[in-house]
């Protein structure tokens, strides 16, 4: 735990140090702030369901941007194998490695709560729906990051880390469409498989145990792959 705890410090120190995640967080927020805002002028409802739906989209877009240095570079300067050959287990550095982005990404969503503040004070919502929207996003987020931290893992070019990671969030986001177009029982698999249907449960208000189950899985088997690929990097 030692130094998973260190690896994780070191990853956000390594981040509050580069322009690239203030742009990142700057664009995130504009972004949803603008959508938000526009929601609510047009609706007129006290409602943030559409706002998660947002959220998760322009995670898709702009995680992988985040994660696409965290293992690649390491590669490509040659301080992983410095890492692996340090008195640390494969599994320290990735979860360190994920845990570092994933507060990053807390520390990014936080201000969003400024939203649920001004529809409360203004307003009547339902406050179920907003929490368990919250919960949704924060286990896209996680999911993202994994699956971004895998794909880094993949190559020594973060661009390239970045377009894997995003054509993989992109097929797990599209896969309720093609179970829409597939009625059988693979079509009930991609529908189960697909990021999206899980989100919008979250975002109806609806805390499902299945739901929850699924990002999970999704993460530690995301963690998972990234672990082996790094003990094979250190046997090869």
């Amino acid at each position: 735990m030692k130094n998973t705890l260190a690896i994780a410090q070191r990853e956000l120190t390594t981040y509050f140090a580069a322009p690239l995640a203030y742009i990142i967080a700057a664009a995130f927020l504009g972004i949803n702030g603008f959508l938000f805002g526009w929601a609510v002028l047009s609706s007129r409802q006290a409602s943030m369901d559409f706002a998660f739906s947002d959220m998760g989209i322009i995670l898709l877009l702009l995680m992988p941007a985040l994660t696409m240095r965290l293992l690649a570079d390491e590669q490509r300067t040659g301080t992983l194998e410095l890492l692996l050959t340090a008195p640390v287990r494969d599994v320290e550095v990735v979860l360190g490695k994920y845990f570092g982005t994933f507060i990053l990404f807390l520390a990014m969503l936080a201000p969003t709560l400024l939203y649920a503040y001004f529809l409360i004070a203004f307003g009547k919502p339902d406050v179920g729906p907003i929490v368990a929207g919250y919960l949704g996003i924060v286990l896209v987020g996680g999911a993202f990051t994994a699956i971004g931290l895998l794909t880094s893992s993949l190559t020594q070019n973060p661009v390239v880390a970045a377009v894997l990671g995003f054509a993989l969030g992109l097929l797990l986001w599209l896969l309720d469409g093609l179970s829409q177009a597939v009625q059988t029982s693979a079509g009930s698999f991609f529908s189960y498989v697909a990021i999206s249907p899980h989100l919008d449960n979250f975002t109806r208000g609806t805390i499902q145990t299945k739901d929850v189950v699924y990002f999970l899985t999704l993460i530690v088997a995301a963690l998972f792959l990234t672990d082996r690929v790094l003990e094979y990097r250190r046997w090869r």
